[in-house]
């Protein structure tokens, strides 16, 4: 079997999606890539999640061309496959239709960075790309556009449809996704209340260098 490792760990995230609310029924997706390959492993189409196993997991290579597995891969693998072939640091996408988010990306908005927690994990707001009709490359150009303009943000919201995010491991990308719903709601709620108190691009900056060069435990300071 192909990417054993890499299916276990793809399989193993997938639950993390609807237990974190991010998704309902069959909804939303995760993919890796192996940059060594250059194969990718995605959800099949359409299976419940609770249903997914390592072996159900489809390998594509990077046109989107099944590799190996029984099942259709997701309708986004083409997608999912132009970003990793355009954003060579990219080596894992979720997509999901969270629900506070995907209100957002109804209106066309983009997530403002008015929160402390959107400055450290996003580096300034959460954008949100155009319409892209699902099934071909279209999401994957709105997708890759936007983090080039946003070169901090590893979250893209896309019109009337939902979130996308991305990551150096799947992992980093499922935490993007989770991090995306949670300010969102914050966001949300602080929108019924008033008007939310910006933060400044000085402190913007200030506090995503913080988080990510000096925030957690590094591994030098282990040895």
């Amino acid at each position: 079997m192909k990417l054993k490792a890499l299916r276990e760990e793809v399989c193993r995230l997938h639950a993390l999606l609807p237990a974190n609310h991010l998704v309902v029924w069959t909804s939303g997706n995760i993919s890796a890539c192996d940059r060594e390959s250059g194969l990718v492993v995605i959800k099949p189409s359409g299976v419940a999640y609770e249903a997914l196993t390592p072996e159900s997991m489809v390998v594509v290579d990077l046109d989107g061309n099944v590799v190996e597995g029984p099942l259709s891969p997701s309708s986004d693998t083409l997608s999912h496959c132009y970003i990793y072939r355009h954003a060579p640091a990219v080596s894992a996408v979720v997509h999901t239709h969270s629900r506070f988010a995907t209100a957002f990306a109804a209106l066309g908005r983009e997530i403002p960075c008015v929160l402390t927690a959107i400055a450290d994990e996003f580096g300034g707001p959460i954008p949100c790309g155009g319409l892209a009709p699902i099934g071909g490359e279209e999401i994957g150009r709105e997708v890759v556009a936007c983090l080039e303009k946003h070169r901090h943000c590893p979250a893209v919201l896309l019109q009337n449809h939902g979130v996308f995010t991305t990551g150096p491991t799947a992992t980093a990308a499922v935490k993007a996704a989770v991090m995306t719903e949670d300010n969102a709601a914050i966001v949300w709620y602080a929108l019924t209340l008033g008007q939310p108190l910006p933060l400044s691009e000085d402190l913007i900056t200030q506090l995503h260098q913080r988080y990510t060069q000096h925030y957690g435990q590094r591994e030098e300071a282990s040895q």
